[in-house]
């Protein structure tokens, strides 16, 4: 049996899925089980709530192939290099968390100790000297890895 926290997290996904706002899904609430607020219902009531959301096309479940966000291309080309060759690194099986929010921890952990301040996006970063720091920092650890860096 589902937890009411994963329920009322899979509403809130539905909701989001199907473009309903709050108030809409005040609305499937207080039509799936009488009550307008999630904190009030039972793990049954969400359930019902839940099956309510696939009635009207919830298809529910991990969407493969769809991006969870969809970022714009770095700002700068020597920020795209690092991208690129963190996503060399993933596709070579070398990245426990192969995605955007990998590549930052990486460069906190990394970088943290070094520098005055690490930025919370690789995107921010401005100094070219980090960012060549970063790029040499990734293109050894290809090269460890084996893996091959085109031009």
């Amino acid at each position: 049996m589902k937890t009411s926290r994963s329920l009322q997290q899979q509403i809130h996904i539905a909701c989001r899925d199907l473009g309903l706002d709050a108030d809409a899904r005040h609305n499937i609430q207080i039509a799936a089980c009488g009550k307008a607020s999630m904190r009030d219902m039972s793990e049954a009531d969400l359930q019902l709530v839940v099956n309510h959301l696939k009635e009207r096309g919830w298809k529910g479940g991990f969407k493969r192939g769809v991006k969870r966000r969809d970022y714009k291309a770095a700002p700068r080309g020597d920020l795209r290099l690092v991208h690129v060759l963190w996503r060399k690194l993933g596709e070579a099986g070398a990245l426990h968390e192969p995605g955007r929010a990998g590549l930052n921890k990486f460069i906190r952990s990394r970088f943290e100790g070094t520098w005055k301040s690490v930025p919370i996006d690789v995107d921010t970063l401005r100094d070219h000297r980090q960012i060549s720091q970063i790029i040499n920092a990734l293109k050894d650890w290809c090269a460890r890895e084996g893996v091959e860096l085109k031009r």
